[in-house]
């Protein structure tokens, strides 16, 4: 007897990090219903020739205002366009860093934060909160956290009074890891930062063309070091954010080695650019945190992204306009990192990884998608294609090749750093919980109807 569904997917080669195969899937109730055998559809979209993907999980995005010292800085992006990207990109869940406004504790950030990307997203969403300010309280605010479902946190170790206010960090570190919770971690030293840019002020040489100087990896490496051995004596996992050298990526393998739970995410600017960028006059477009480091940091990252060292590729998407990037008044000190990247994370990984030969399909899902899933407690409802898991998918043209226009995209950048590059495969459909929500070049949900996704504990890859 052929079963009806909402939607059917059709003849595409349905790929998860573990198999593949021809199937039609069945969907119901933005749920998978059913792979493979009879079936029909009030709609169907034939993906015959094409691959069908679980959807992305970007877990590390920048679309609310940084709330620091009493100011609030907005990026190009908010909830609604980058969202859009994200659709639009073929990631079907964000997870968004909110920072806390003046006197706000945790569990009302990520409601407020929660309630904005409700009434914008188009996407699933879950809400990463920053702890700036640990107190007396915190231990509460992370169990109330993990009570209502956010089983995520992040600290910054780059700014300037971290190590002044560090015992407060440990002990949410250790109150987070017996909460389940996975603790995002921000890995450069402020101290080593704060040195290395006082040494280049006093040289006069504050232009953008030096930013890797004012960073040096040494602060990466350094701040890896001593998180990992604040984790280890607390007993906690950790999730090293967009980690840019291969110095830091050796400390993280040695700890995986003896055992410890610390999962390491890049993010694409690592894996196509080096610091010669910095010397050309569009430099500043390239300067994000960590900065762009050598061509052996570059391949590392590549070689430990197919062997298994690197877990995940998010975008720390950030947007700025072109403008604000190449502001000539910036230096060493008042630059603006960030990118943005939620459009072209999983094209331009695809055409520049799986097609020439640098990941394996099912190695490209993995960190995209199903690792980030089960770190952040979302899996197997997101980041697989299996019965009972939402209908996350995406309808992939392995041979879809177009031309990255920065001006022709979502985000409200109004620039790529791929500007003209020839990308080989792309989303034909992008289908969010059963929904299509993008299809052949065009955004066709409306705003608003992303949700936010309840958690459970981070689990091991």
């Amino acid at each position: 007897m052929t079963t009806a569904y909402d939607l059917v997917v059709r003849g595409g080669l349905v790929v998860t990090a573990g198999a593949e195969s021809v199937a039609d899937i069945g969907v119901a109730d933005g749920r998978i219903a059913q792979i493979g055998g009879d079936m029909s559809g009030e709609r169907e979209i034939d993906a015959t020739g094409k691959l069908v993907l679980p959807g992305g999980v970007d877990m590390h995005v920048h679309l609310s205002p940084v709330e620091m010292d009493g100011e609030s800085v907005p990026w190009a992006d908010d909830f609604t366009s980058g969202s859009r990207a994200a659709a639009a990109g073929g990631v079907t869940t964000i997870g968004n860093i909110g920072f806390p406004r003046p006197a706000e504790r945790l569990p009302e950030l990520v409601a407020r934060l929660a309630a904005e990307a409700a009434r914008d997203s188009v996407v699933d969403f879950v809400i990463h909160p920053v702890l700036m300010e640990p107190d007396a309280q915190t231990a509460n605010d992370i169990a109330r956290l993990a009570e209502l479902g956010h089983t995520s946190l992040k600290i910054f170790m780059s700014i300037g009074d971290f190590d002044t206010k560090l015992p407060g960090f440990v002990e949410a570190l250790g109150e987070a890891g017996k909460q389940g919770m996975l603790t995002m971690v921000h890995c450069e030293d402020s101290c080593v930062i704060e040195q290395a840019t006082a040494e280049l002020r006093a040289q006069g040489r504050t232009g953008l063309r030096h930013y890797g100087e004012s960073r040096p990896t040494r602060s990466e490496q350094v701040a890896v070091s001593r998180m990992i051995a604040f984790a280890e004596t607390v007993g906690a996992p950790i999730y090293i954010v967009h980690l840019g050298s291969e110095g830091a990526l050796s400390e993280a393998r040695a700890a995986r080695g003896r055992g410890q739970r610390v999962y390491v995410e890049t993010r694409p600017i690592y894996l196509y650019f080096t610091d010669e960028k910095f010397a050309g006059e569009d430099g500043p477009l390239f300067v994000g945190n960590p900065p762009l480091r050598g061509a052996r940091d570059r391949d590392a990252l590549w070689a430990g992204l197919a062997a298994g060292h690197v877990d995940t590729c998010c975008t720390d998407h950030a947007a700025w306009t072109l403008a604000d990037k190449l502001d000539p008044e910036l230096t060493v000190d008042t630059a603006r990192p960030g990118m943005s990247e939620l459009e072209t994370l999983m094209p331009v990984l695809f055409s520049e990884g799986v097609r020439k030969g640098r990941l394996s399909l099912s190695r490209f899902i993995e960190v995209t998608s199903t690792n980030a899933a089960k770190l952040f407690g979302l899996y197997p409802q997101k980041g697989t294609i299996a019965v009972g898991s939402d209908a996350d998918l995406v309808v992939w043209d392995p041979e879809l090749r177009r031309p990255v226009v920065g001006a022709q995209g979502l985000s409200r950048a109004g620039y790529s750093l791929y500007e003209g590059w020839d990308v080989v495969g792309a989303p034909a459909q992008t289908i969010s919980r059963g929904e299509v929500v993008y299809s052949e070049g065009a955004v066709v949900a409306g705003q608003g109807r992303g949700r936010l996704v309840g958690r459970g504990p981070t689990r091991d890859l």
